[in-house]
């Protein structure tokens, strides 16, 4: 079927799959390192590109094409490429854009090991990397520089919910010549279309929304053209990260609900961010959807939807905030995000641990802040459990 043209939920369900011989109704699991070529030549014609037939596994494999191409239509891109995690699409997109000298300048409230691979590992090998709050892209002018190649951002930014103008940072990039990256992890394609902005590449750590039951880890990169894809590809497969198919068919029938989960999980977010911001014990909270929230206009022109991530920090500071992490029951004392469950988290002590404190500070990720990842449970009992745990705060 060609889903080209149709809905975005038409689309979760169909893009991508394929028939073979058998009429299987999902996408089977191609479960094979390795595949029989027809003769000699066809081998060959394989090799030099000029059959589409497969060869390996780590270089293409069914199952992870037709989830490739399913992301790619949601994301209205050229083609998809999956990795093993999240860091997979990260780290390929850097080795396949930056080289010994050049620059990039990134989100500074970013995940954090995307940012330590900069800091600790690239700039062994003279890469530069200036991290600046890139909701004000008068910093992102400020540090462009003749070596500058790639503007990187994430948005909502992780973890303090920062929302960055993606048409913005587009037009700074052309006019600089930069490649611009969106990591749209936080919103997913249902809720935000970085490429449709004027994004050059976006990527995903699929461990969270995309597949949404914290089952399995990976990640996927979609980009607005082929030079730019031809280009990752290639230095994905001659890095190794490739996705594994067992985790393709598994994020193929994650991903059919996306929307369904979503809503249920934005719907009980609201009602959770309006809950805490009425707290007396809770100082502050940003959620996209609260009027509150500095960006809270630009959320609504970008965004089709404010998701379910927010942070919040207590009035006692990052010992009140242990001491809710403590003691909630419902919600899971966990990193990741985005799935059915609900989970929180303190990133300066977990998730960005690695960032020196001064960065985590300069990037607002302050020791008071507490990462909350709403879930689909019952909003009542999650309100419930959030006023049992900071009655002990």
């Amino acid at each position: 079927m060609n889903t080209k043209d149709k809905g975005f939920n038409t689309k979760l369900i169909h893009a991508g799959a394929f028939d073979d011989e058998f009429g299987s109704a999902t996408v089977p699991i191609y479960q094979s390192s390795t595949f029989k070529f027809k003769s000699a030549q066809h081998g060959a014609d394989c090799f030099s590109g000029a059959s589409d037939g497969y060869i390996y596994t780590r270089i293409a494999n069914p199952t992870i094409r037709a989830f490739e191409q399913n992301i790619a239509q949601l994301e209205n891109g050229y083609d998809g490429i999956a990795t093993s995690s999240g860091m997979g699409a990260i780290t390929s997109v850097y080795m396949a854009l930056l080289g010994a000298g050049s620059h990039i300048i990134s989100s500074g409230a970013v995940y954090g090991p995307a940012r330590g691979v900069l800091e600790q590992d690239f700039s062994r090998f003279g890469v530069e990397a200036t991290f600046v709050n890139t909701a004000d892209t008068s910093k992102i002018i400020a540090a462009i520089k003749p070596n500058t190649k790639v503007l990187y951002i994430e948005t909502p930014a992780n973890p303090t919910m920062e929302i960055t103008d993606i048409a913005a940072c587009a037009k700074i990039a052309k006019e600089h010549k930069l490649i611009l990256v969106v990591d749209n992890t936080f919103c997913s394609p249902y809720l935000q279309k970085p490429l449709d902005l004027g994004a050059d590449v976006v990527l995903h750590s699929i461990t969270k929304f995309i597949n949404g039951h914290a089952d399995i880890v990976g990640g996927v990169i979609v980009t607005k053209g082929a030079e730019l894809y031809k280009k990752i590809r290639h230095c994905m497969v001659y890095m190794g990260c490739n996705m594994d198919p067992t985790q393709a068919f598994m994020v193929i029938r994650g991903v059919k609900t996306l929307s369904i989960r979503i809503d249920r999980a934005e719907e009980n977010a609201l009602k959770i961010a309006r809950f805490l911001e009425s707290h007396p014990k809770v100082d502050w909270i940003k959620y996209p959807g609260l009027e509150s929230h500095p960006q809270y206009e630009l959320a609504k022109k970008q965004m089709t939807g404010f998701g379910s991530m927010m942070s919040f920090g207590l009035k006692g500071g990052y010992e009140a905030g242990k001491k809710l992490m403590d003691n909630v029951h419902l919600a899971l004392l966990a990193v990741s995000l985005g799935g059915v469950e609900t989970l929180i988290q303190h990133p300066a002590s977990m998730t960005h641990a690695a960032v020196s404190k001064e960065n985590k500070l300069t990037a607002g990720i302050t020791d008071d802040l507490v990462r909350f990842s709403v879930g689909i449970e019952d909003v009542e009992d999650i309100i419930q459990d959030l006023s049992q745990g900071l009655e002990n705060c």
